[in-house]
């Protein structure tokens, strides 16, 4: 018993110096980063977070000047205003005093015809007594016939007046009012595309201008890296391929990060490819690999920074 406890103890020594940690394989982080940029062009006025701030979703990035925005905002305002009020003085009708003042002016242009009527009647008389001539009555018959067609005239236009306003007149200043919040929304959006905010939370990677510099539309002003954004990119020899599965969970492993990080796999290249100079294979016999990445937990992405080398181990 003696001599075999020592000989026990020893076999499972070399036991344990035959077994070895699973090959690992090289890689790298990449950041997808979220470029933040204004629709308009316009002069950079402020610039209010820089690199390495951590922001959150709506917070506050950049301002451009806005003086052509805010003045188109102010009459689009004006212009609803005014299509409004003559929607509604539509809709109320016309005044009393308004009526009032037609129904005077047909009483009086009444009174004026009957004048005319009664002028035409006698010039007729005196024509046939031979006292005027005929160039007298006519003209009698011209002021009689103005006088008349003022009376149909000012009838019309009261019967107008209190008939009120058409429904088809109503729905058009409606219709017109309507187009001018229209236009008064996509001013006001507008006016906000001049004052950018984050869209995601991360951390800012980079600022692209500076304040006093002209910036083009479209141009991107801040970047932002969310942490779900973070992956870890390495090649799989071809002969490993079989081991490697979407959502797949691996290790990654870096200087300075203590324990190693859990990733899942997100996406496997449907192409191989050769292997990259920069890659350096521990298996030089592997000359055909396939891209993959991988993503970590959006905790542990703090942890990985772009362009950091990483040891990718496969369970």
């Amino acid at each position: 018993m003696r001599q075999a406890l020592p000989l026990a103890i020893l076999a499972a020594a070399l036991a344990a110096c035959g077994k070895s940690d699973p090959p690992s394989l090289q890689g790298y982080i990449e950041g997808e980063y979220v470029r933040v940029a204004a629709p308009f062009a316009g002069t950079l006025l402020e610039l209010q977070t820089a690199r390495g701030n951590q922001v959150e979703a709506g917070t506050p990035l950049f301002v451009l000047e806005q003086e052509n925005e805010d003045a188109a905002r102010r009459e689009a305002a004006e212009n609803v205003r005014k299509a409004e009020a003559q929607a509604e003085n539509l809709r109320k009708g016309p005044r009393a005093t308004e009526l009032e003042t037609s129904r005077a002016q047909l009483a009086q242009a009444r009174t004026t015809a009957g004048n005319s009527e009664r002028e035409w009647k006698r010039q007729l008389d005196l024509v046939s007594k031979g006292f005027v001539s005929q160039s007298v009555a006519d003209a009698a018959k011209t002021t009689r016939d103005r006088d008349h067609d003022k009376v149909v005239e000012l009838e019309s236009a009261l019967a107008t007046l209190e008939s009120g306003s058409r429904p088809d007149e109503i729905r058009a200043a409606e219709a017109e009012a309507a187009a001018a919040k229209q236009s008064l929304a996509q001013a006001d959006w507008k006016l906000k595309q001049k004052t950018v905010a984050s869209t995601v939370a991360g951390v800012v990677n980079d600022t692209l201008f500076v304040r006093g510099e002209w910036v083009p539309a479209g141009a991107p002003v801040v970047s932002v890296l969310p942490p779900a954004n973070v992956k870890a990119r390495f090649f799989v020899p071809e002969t490993e391929l079989g081991r490697v599965k979407v959502g797949q969970a691996v290790k990654l492993a870096c200087d300075g990060c203590g324990a190693p990080v859990d990733a899942k796999v997100s996406f496997i290249a449907p192409q191989a490819e050769f292997t990259p100079p920069v890659i350096y294979s521990r298996d030089s016999r592997a000359k055909l690999v396939f891209l993959v990445e991988a993503r970590p937990a959006p905790a542990d992405a703090g942890k990985l920074h772009p362009g950091q080398p990483v040891d990718v181990t496969l369970p």
